[in-house]
């Protein structure tokens, strides 16, 4: 999802002084605060300055990957795939790394084209379940916990706050993500808003109609989805967003029509569906009216799609697998699946947001879901601006021309979710014993800490290593997303094997721990610093389909996918951050898990996904192994040093 962040600065936000005034706009905070402050460097300003992505050197990459396969091969299997990479360096792999080579020379990121669609646009099930990310907002644990009739109106400051988020992007005052002096790549926050996956026979593809102030107009309206309907509304009035009391009146308006009225026919929920049929369900309904596809478009542009969600899902601080499980599985007509960014409010007063995985990496939502927050706080949870609310057109419903066929093919993409969601089991839990605070202490990365005490869980629960992939971020580079960090490592194995022997001492225990974090940190660095092997690979692969050669032998071996490559790691993981933002997705494997976590100071919070149709697999199991696991390490530091 998000790799391992540096924890970026936030914008400013607009003053509790400058709410209190008779008439507040976002205007007024613009002129206070952003003026007065003068950001001189703009959000994307450094964009066109970034290196490009780089090739790493062939020996190193197949060095790495051979050193990956370890834990996974016997001495005879090992030895096998060691010719095999023997010979595809001597061979065919040099001839397609000079090809790869050639390509990076004329583009400055050689991996993005073929990332997205390899990874996202090719892949054809259903992508609402399959690829969307999820996360609840934080606030429940401050100014807003659960309640009912709080719906509308929390739902119009939330609003508000993520349209300032908005507004902020618009006008490049987004301060640049930097480790320490060192821009990061900022791409992905273009993809937030005003962006739409569109599902294609064979491919899909991705339109973007986010534009900066600078480079133009950018659509202003959002869509909101209730009861199977769907509204539009414009959020700004006379060049300013429009204030809480009037989104109040606008979300008002949508939700008494839709409680008062039938519920409509639920053509989001085609979006939930394979992505060919819901192709061919798409054209369908495009043929039977052209005004249908004004309808898409408008959805499409849309600054995002926010969804006023009837169900009212169980949350605390300690435990978040109902609204996790919710905002994954729950009602597909309230979703727009293939949007960038769905902001789901739920009539208990919880919010929480389901996006769509392609445009962008988690860490983007991260870093959103993290100002509305501090907005949050800072206010109280309350708008302490004017209550005038200005006379605006309110929202326009739209509403396609369907038929019997568009009817079924709603019908049959429910039936379908809720099959495959049915079979998702999340465990979602807080550990509270110690966070971040600790493990530093103890000259532990609190990151690696909870890598190593995953693999221990894993191997305690299924007697065997697990191939695992953790998000490492290559944001230092021209449009870098990711690398995969493959941290299952041949240390760590080695320091699992000896937690399960009795006879190994502590001392001995510690030691191989101490030289499992080393050599996970080690190769995080690498990663993020473009040295990674996996894309590297990928494209090695793709270059040699391309040019219509036979598949090699180092991919079609049976280690090469039981090490994880070719996307089938058992463990898919992700470090969430430091802050109080959570999130989940569904395993990248059927006999796999999903494991997602944030650390606080005093807390680790991990979020658990599994099959329930796989027997082997255990969520709820995994997750308390893990707790165990991270009294055993710490407790290992303590008693070691004795």
């Amino acid at each position: 999802m998000a790799g391992r962040p540096a924890e970026p600065p936030l914008p400013p936000s607009p003053s509790p002084a400058a709410q209190g005034r008779e008439k507040v706009s976002y205007c007024d905070y613009i002129m206070e605060n952003q003026l007065a402050k003068s950001i001189e460097e703009r959000t994307f300003q450094y964009q066109d300055s970034l290196p490009s992505l780089p090739v790493p050197s062939l020996e190193e990459s197949l060095k790495k990957y051979l050193e990956s396969v370890k834990p996974f091969a016997n001495e005879e299997e090992y030895k096998k795939t060691e010719e095999i990479v023997r010979i595809f360096q001597n061979g065919v792999g040099e001839k397609l790394h000079q090809k790869l080579l050639e390509r990076a020379k004329g583009k400055r990121n050689w991996l993005e084209e073929w990332w997205l669609n390899v990874v996202y646009l090719d892949v054809r099930i259903p992508s609402q379940l399959n690829v969307n990310f999820v996360g609840p907002s934080a606030h429940f644990e401050h100014y807003w916990p659960p309640k009912e009739g709080t719906q509308l109106e929390r739902g119009s400051i939330i609003l508000w706050h993520n349209l300032n988020y908005w507004q902020l992007i618009r006008k490049e005052k987004l301060p640049v993500h930097k480790v320490g002096n060192t821009p990061l790549d900022m791409n992905q926050f273009r993809m937030l808003f005003s962006t739409c996956k569109v599902p294609g026979i064979t491919r899909d593809s991705i339109i973007n109609y986010f534009r900066t102030e600078s480079e133009g107009h950018s659509p202003s309206h959002i869509a909101v989805l209730c009861r199977g309907r769907i509204f539009v509304f414009d959020v700004t009035h006379e060049g300013c967003l429009i204030t809480p009391p009037e989104l109040l009146r606008q979300l008002t308006y949508i939700y008494n029509k839709c409680h008062s009225e039938p519920e409509g026919p639920g053509v989001p929920a085609l979006t939930c569906e394979e992505r060919t049929q819901w192709a061919k369900s798409r054209e369908y309904l495009i043929g039977l009216d052209p005004e249908n596809l004004t309808l898409l478009e408008k959805i499409q542009s849309s600054v995002f799609v926010y969804s006023i969600d009837d169900d009212s899902p169980h949350i605390t601080p300690e435990d978040y697998r109902q609204v996790l499980l919710i905002l994954l599985t729950g009602n597909p007509t309230l979703r727009w699946g293939d949007k960038s960014y769905n902001l789901i409010s739920f009539s208990n007063g919880i919010f929480g947001c389901n996006c769509d995985h392609a445009p962008f990496d988690a860490m983007v939502m991260v870093h959103v879901a993290h100002y509305v927050d501090e907005r949050i706080l800072e206010t109280e949870g309350r708008w302490k601006g004017s209550e005038k609310a200005r006379d605006i057109p309110l929202p326009e419903e739209l509403i396609f021309t369907v038929d019997e066929k568009i009817l079924n093919d709603i019908s049959q993409a429910k039936v379908q979710y809720f099959k495959e969601a049915s079979n998702l089991q999340i465990a979602a839990y807080a550990f509270t014993s110690f966070g971040k605070k600790l493990t530093k202490k103890n000259g532990l990365h609190p990151d690696t800490f909870i890598q190593l005490a995953l693999q221990l869980a894993y191997y305690r629960l299924h007697g065997r290593p697990g191939c695992c992939y953790e998000t490492a971020m290559t944001r230092y580079f021209y449009h870098g997303r990711t690398e995969t960090m493959r941290s299952c490592t041949v240390e760590a194995i080695r320091w699992c094997q000896s937690m399960q022997d009795p006879s190994t001492s502590l001392l001995e225990r510690q030691e191989k721990m101490l030289q499992a974090f080393a050599k996970h940190n080690k190769m995080m660095k690498e990663c993020s610093a473009g040295k990674g092997f996996d894309r590297h690979l990928l494209g090695l692969l793709l270059i040699a389909k391309e040019e219509g050669l036979p598949v090699p032998e180092l991919f079609t071996d049976p280690l090469f996918s039981r090490s994880g490559g070719g996307g089938n790691f058992v463990l898919s993981t992700s470090l969430v951050g430091y802050l109080r933002i959570q999130g989940v997705m569904v395993p990248m494997v059927h006999n796999g898990y999903g494991f997602f976590y944030h650390i606080r100071d005093d807390r680790i919070f991990v979020a658990c996904s599994a099959w329930k149709s796989c027997p082997e697999t255990d969520a709820e199991k995994l997750v308390q192994l893990i707790f165990h696991a991270f009294h055993d390490m710490m407790q290992l530091m303590s008693t070691a040093r004795l």
